[in-house]
C-alpha cells in the first residue's frame, strides 16, 4: 500500500506530462521534430508497460500506461501520416 503512495503520483505526472504534446500536435499537425523512430519504439515500450501492469494486475501501471498509450499512438498516428518527411 505504501508503494501506491509513490505509483499513483508517478502515474498522473508522467501521464499528464503528454497531454501538451498531444494537443499542440493534434492542434498544428506539425511533428517535424518528432523523431518516427523514436516514438515507434516509446509507443512499444508504453504497450508492454501495460501488458506487464495487466499480469502484476497493478492499477497504478495499468492506468498510466493505457492513457500514455492512447496518446502516444495519437502522436504516432499523426507523425505516419503527416505530409512531410517522417524521419
Amino acid at each position: 500500500m505504501t508503494a501506491d503512495f509513490i505509483g499513483y503520483p508517478a502515474a498522473i505526472l508522467t501521464t499528464v506530462a503528454f497531454l501538451p504534446q498531444a494537443w499542440q500536435s493534434w492542434k498544428t499537425r506539425d511533428l517535424s521534430g518528432i523523431s518516427l523512430p523514436m516514438y515507434s519504439l516509446f509507443t512499444l515500450g508504453v504497450g508492454l508497460w501495460l501488458v506487464y501492469g495487466v499480469l502484476k494486475e497493478d492499477f497504478p501501471i495499468i492506468a498510466a500506461n493505457t492513457i500514455t498509450l492512447i496518446l502516444a499512438s495519437t502522436i504516432l498516428w499523426l507523425k505516419l501520416t503527416e505530409k512531410t518527411d517522417i524521419l
